[in-house]
């Protein structure tokens, strides 16, 4: 009885996290898909009152969206492969025991989590390198990153070090031993360190802003759905405001909350594409029984 009555408790548990989980993004997904004038009376909930798609009509007839939809795109496949890797090779060469100088080089990466140049240093480097007005200025920069290195590098830690002796006996070198070896069984924290850095270049725009604004073919998608926003966001929703408005004005109205909402859905839902093939890395323990002790 008390198995079941904890069991029910569970469920129960579940299902209010799942709810309360699922509203807001749900509440986003309705406001989107409901026309501009209705959703300025509010009380919308999961569920579009009036449905319509002219909210993303409104946001894809922009003519940089796809020049931008491309970039961002092609942003976050290289700089995730690129990302992922440089921080498994670092993070493999710190774990290595027999690595001299691993303790300071570890020191110095830890140290740039707590104190950078800032934002005009950081920008005359940049200039320095000729990377303004660059493709590579949204790769480079962030190639290396030091938390997901410790993170590599205390997932590696945990691995039983006897698969790389082993190796060594067997006659693999180091390069193998990554590939071979490390690798494979780093699945799980390569997934998830992929995910972080895919969602970080994705949702990227302020180095947009920064270094390639004047260049309408580096424009990347956030950037543009950012100024989107900001030109949807001068239009007034005061209903007292409207009255005045001709039947003409109140058919091409378009209400600053719809676009907002249209723009996350937009955002999101290429994520929520990925993460389920990336969700199932997330579960460890792919070394239990791999070695005899």
């Amino acid at each position: 009885m008390k198995d079941r009555l904890f069991d029910s408790f569970i469920y129960i548990y579940l299902l209010f996290i799942s709810v309360i989980t699922l509203y807001p993004f749900l509440n986003v997904l309705a406001i989107s898909l409901n026309e501009s004038l209705d959703t300025v009376r509010g009380g919308i909930h999961i569920w579009p009152r009036s449905f319509t798609l002219d909210n993303y009509k409104e946001i894809f007839q922009y003519d940089n969206l796809i020049t931008g939809f491309i970039n961002s795109a092609s942003r976050t496949i290289i700089g995730t492969i690129l990302g992922v890797l440089s921080s498994a090779m670092v993070a493999y060469t710190l774990s290595r025991a027999d690595f001299q100088g691993r303790k300071w080089f570890s020191t110095i990466i830890v140290l740039t989590m707590y104190f950078s140049g800032g934002l005009i240093p950081g920008y005359m480097l940049i200039r320095d390198l000729g990377l303004i007005n660059s493709y590579w200025v949204y790769i480079i920069p962030g190639i290396v990153n030091a938390f997901n290195i410790i993170i590599v590098r205390s997932f590696i830690d945990g691995l039983p070090y006897a698969l790389q002796e082993s190796a060594k006996i067997d006659g693999a070198n180091d390069f193998t031993i990554f590939w071979k070896i490390i690798m494979p069984l780093c699945k799980p924290v390569l997934a998830t360190v992929a995910l972080f850095v895919a969602v970080g270049h994705w949702n990227s725009w302020f180095d947009t802003y920064l270094y390639n604004s004047m260049n309408e073919n580096l424009t990347t998608l956030q950037y543009e759905l950012m100024k989107i926003l900001q030109n949807t966001s001068m239009g007034s929703t005061d209903p007292n405001s409207m009255k005045g408005m001709t039947a003409d004005q109140l058919k091409t109205f378009v209400s600053p909350e719809s676009i907002k909402m249209a723009i996350s859905i937009v955002t999101i839902v290429p994520i929520l594409i990925i993460y389920p093939f990336v969700q199932k890395y997330f579960v460890q323990g792919m070394t239990i029984g791999a070695v005899k002790s």
